[in-house]
């Protein structure tokens, strides 16, 4: 239950309504993450927008890789909801259910490709650690396994997008449930 007022869709109205009829056209439903912001339906467009970009524009890095550091951001931050919601996305590139769920808990005991393994490493370290970036060890280890700068700022970007949402999450008690996680267009 959220911690702030939220505005159902079944109340909307005007421009708020608008957005939820557009979020549930373009993604199959709408999510929490969006009705929790509807007391400035504004911020849900440039949200999405954002998140799109992120998630879903052309990029050197695939959309599973891109899943597979929301989930691993995710659970650095012990973020049930994203985790489940981006599992869920990450399952429908992998379609692996279990080596999602080991990706949950523990990406060093999931069998990963070199690259996808730096990536989990940096998505892990940004999100605990964020001050060990002041060594230039740690982004080389992306440049080592192929990355461009742009696949880096991409990386960078990702990484930085579910830091903010899981702490909106957190902070505004959006809660998950089985019915929330499933349903979406991908």
């Amino acid at each position: 239950m959220s911690r702030i007022k939220v505005i159902p869709y079944e109340d909307s109205t005007g421009r708020l309504k608008e957005i939820y009829d557009n979020l549930i056209s373009s993604r199959g439903k709408l999510a929490d993450i969006h009705t929790v912001q509807s007391l400035r339906p504004e911020s849900i467009v440039k949200h999405i927008d954002l998140y799109m970009e992120i998630m879903f524009s052309k990029s050197e890095l695939t959309k599973a890789e891109r899943e597979i550091m929301a989930v691993v951001v995710s659970a650095a931050n012990q973020r049930e909801y994203c985790q489940l919601h981006h599992a869920q996305a990450l399952n429908h590139y992998w379609k692996n259910e279990a080596k999602v769920n080991q990706l949950r808990f523990d990406f060093e005991e999931v069998e990963l490709s070199t690259r996808e393994h730096t990536l989990c490493s940096f998505a892990n370290l940004l999100t605990v650690a964020p001050e060990a970036y002041k060594d230039d060890k740690y982004l080389n280890a992306l440049k080592t396994v192929g990355l461009t700068d742009n696949a880096i700022l991409d990386a960078s970007l990702v990484v930085s997008y579910f830091n903010f949402v899981n702490r909106m999450v957190l902070s505004l008690g959006v809660a998950i449930t089985e019915e929330e996680v499933k349903g979406y267009n991908y």
